[in-house]
């Protein structure tokens, strides 16, 4: 009998409309004859699942819905969740399908919330050794002096929405009279923000998985653009060129995998994990975990799994089955 699994997209914030891409990707990849697929879309309207055209609400109390000419009820088994932001990559989703006891492809809830926290995720894995950029943690109701941030991380830096993702709301700042409007910007993304100090280098990024019998650490892809850093044209309108793998030296390669299956299991994670780092003067700094990465046809992870040789229908396949194996 086939496992009816729902991929579960949409979000509260801009990055919507990269996960209405993801979840695309993610469709074509999965497996029709293994499994029934449904799209579950959430916002904060309502969650709605998608069939043949005709949207239906779902059944919060037990992750289904209903077709209402027949009174034939479908209860989700699987949840692939590829919200990038909230509720889907902050563990808040993870929480509640725990409590459902539906499993799901991500990390669980507070591997979830940590990594989503870019300043308290870096933070934490610098006392592991992992080297990350000088930063500055505002809420809004930090009282802060520009003048102070620009002493201590100095020009050009990074304004980013510290929950937030997809290059939105992220500004290169490169003078004083820039900064104050990029909070403003940043803090009008996401309640909080983090302000970084600028590392030049070679960028790259790595993707991870583990199931209960192995672990798969796939090649690095590199980053190349011509814009000012990797911001959402560079993403997302193709103003980028991706290698995969990327042209950096084998005993690189070996670190930053190395550090990569050492960050998964520092910070609890489940499903396919992705790593960005900048190498500088022959040293990898961590630039922040993904623990939804995106999943379009174009995407890193498809490309590094291609580059692995391996199938990412039977990837996604593998890691839907080892949460059956595990319960």
């Amino acid at each position: 009998m086939k496992r009816n699994v729902a991929i579960v997209w949409g979000g509260y914030t801009s990055e919507i409309v990269i996960s209405a891409k993801s979840m695309a990707g993610i469709y074509s990849f999965l497996d029709k004859d293994k499994y029934n697929v449904y799209k579950v879309k959430i916002v904060k309207e309502g969650w709605t699942v998608d069939v043949d055209g005709n949207t239906y609400p779902v059944d919060k109390n037990d992750f289904s819905f209903t077709y209402p000419n027949t009174g034939e009820k479908v209860v989700f088994d699987f949840a692939y969740i590829t919200i990038h932001g909230t509720p889907g990559e902050d563990g808040r989703m993870q929480g509640y399908l725990d409590m459902l006891g539906v499993p799901y492809s991500t990390c669980g809830m507070m591997a979830s919330s940590l990594t989503m926290n870019k300043f308290v995720c870096n933070n934490y894995l610098k006392n592991f050794g992992v080297k990350v950029a000088q930063s500055v943690y505002l809420s809004k109701e930090t009282k802060y002096n520009i003048g102070d941030i620009a002493d201590k991380l100095g020009f050009p830096m990074f304004v980013k929405p510290n929950t937030g993702g997809s290059s939105f709301a992220t500004t290169k700042v490169k003078t004083i009279g820039q900064l104050q409007k990029a909070i403003d910007m940043a803090f009008a993304e996401t309640p909080d923000v983090i302000v970084e100090s600028f590392i030049s280098g070679r960028e790259v990024t790595c993707g991870c998985y583990k199931i209960k019998d192995k672990e798969v650490v796939f090649p690095l892809t590199e980053v190349v653009t011509t814009n000012e850093f990797f911001d959402y044209n560079a993403k997302y309108e193709g103003q980028v060129e991706e290698i995969t793998p990327a042209r950096i030296s084998d005993d690189m390669t070996g670190r930053i995998q190395k550090l990569t299956r050492m960050i998964y299991g520092l910070v609890g994670a489940k499903g396919i994990i992705r790593a960005d780092f900048i190498i500088s003067e022959d040293t990898p700094y961590l630039l922040e975990v993904n623990t939804t990465p995106g999943m379009t046809q174009t995407s890193f992870i498809p490309q590094q799994v291609a580059a692995a040789g391996l199938n990412i229908t039977e990837v996604l396949a593998e890691i839907i089955e080892n949460e059956f194996k595990e319960n």
